[in-house]
């Protein structure tokens, strides 16, 4: 009997939720048993402002240590903590269907955040979330917290704080279950959210057994892939961190790739937005036909595609004085 496969994951309850169901795909994909491996980062232990952190990966390097050092076969992150920039040895083998990419804002009464009285305290770790929430409620009080899911709502329901802002995704990954507290859904085309959010990346070793990384690659959907590609490309084009002040989404419809993204001054007073199109190759999703937008007009993949949509929307926000509002971070 074959080994069990290991996989290397976070000891948040979030992340070994997210892990476990990954590797029961996993298991079923290959027909080997999966174990899960918790593995402490930085910033599991590191309670420094995100903002202070910066997008040195503090999420994903010592998960990637151990990866490279063969204490795990394969590691489950959140996309949207994963820099850029990828390590050499190491590839994304698959990047599943992504779950519910917007933000959430939990309170205890349902009021929502543009009519919170002036001076509500207001909870949020993300230098981008605390941008939207200044620009879109400038008279609310922000709190700049840390922690797991299960903490940062227990704060609102004890009246510490009058509400948090969330991903939806990593709620609905939990069971939804908000104790009696209510969300308030933003939407994506004026709340754009970080690039990658509500996604999975599933890593592993270049040099991996061939049929560990075809069974990883099973887990694998394109759409997702495709559209989190133009978003990270965006962020990596503005030579910013993964916590800069920076919203980006992307999506597919009737065979055509649409990208958003705003970037933000850090209190909230400036932003600077792009929203572009591409056609994606012909035949993708049963369509075929001419871009709009970035140039589509060559013999390009739709990963290919992806990647120039994203050039561009950082080109026409660094054109539009982007440069002056975003932290420049060389190790995105």
């Amino acid at each position: 009997m074959s080994a069990p496969l290991r996989l290397g994951t976070r000891r948040s309850a979030l992340a070994m939720t997210q892990s476990q169901m990954v590797a029961d795909a996993v298991s079923a994909a290959s027909g080997r048993a999966v174990e899960l491996v918790p593995i402490v980062s930085e910033g599991d232990v590191n309670r420094a402002s995100l903002s202070q952190l910066g997008g040195r990966g503090v999420f994903a390097n010592g998960l990637r240590e151990a990866l490279a050092a063969d204490r795990c076969d394969f590691l489950v992150h959140s996309l949207k903590d994963l820099p850029t920039l990828q390590p050499e040895g190491l590839v994304i083998a698959a990047t599943p269907a992504r779950e519910d990419a917007r933000d959430v804002v939990v309170t205890r009464d349902g009021t929502p955040l543009g009519a919170l009285p002036p001076g509500s305290r207001v909870g949020t770790g993300s230098p981008r979330r605390i941008a939207q929430a200044l620009r879109h409620s400038p008279r609310v009080d922000i709190h700049d917290i840390r922690g797991n899911v299960d903490s940062r709502l227990a704060r609102v329901r004890d009246g510490e704080l009058d509400a948090v802002i969330l991903a939806a995704a990593g709620i609905s990954r939990l069971g939804g279950d908000l104790g009696g507290l209510h969300a308030e859904e933003l939407g994506l085309a004026e709340w754009p959210t970080a690039p990658g959010q509500g996604s999975l990346a599933v890593e592993t070793r270049a040099d991996i057994d061939p049929e560990i990384l075809a069974a990883l690659a099973q887990l694998d959907d394109e759409d997702t892939r495709v559209a989190v590609t133009a978003e990270r490309t965006v962020l990596s084009a503005l030579d910013a961190g993964c916590s800069a002040p920076v919203g980006t989404h992307a999506a597919i419809a009737d065979g055509d790739l649409r990208v958003r993204a705003i970037v933000y001054a850090l209190d909230g007073s400036r932003r600077i937005g792009i929203d572009r199109t591409v056609r994606l190759t012909p035949g993708y999703g049963g369509e075929t036909g001419s871009g709009n937008g970035a140039d589509a007009a060559d013999d390009g993949g739709s990963m290919t595609r992806a990647t120039r949509l994203g050039r561009e929307a950082a080109r026409r926000l660094l054109e539009r004085g982007a440069a002056d509002l975003v932290p420049r971070e060389s190790t995105t």
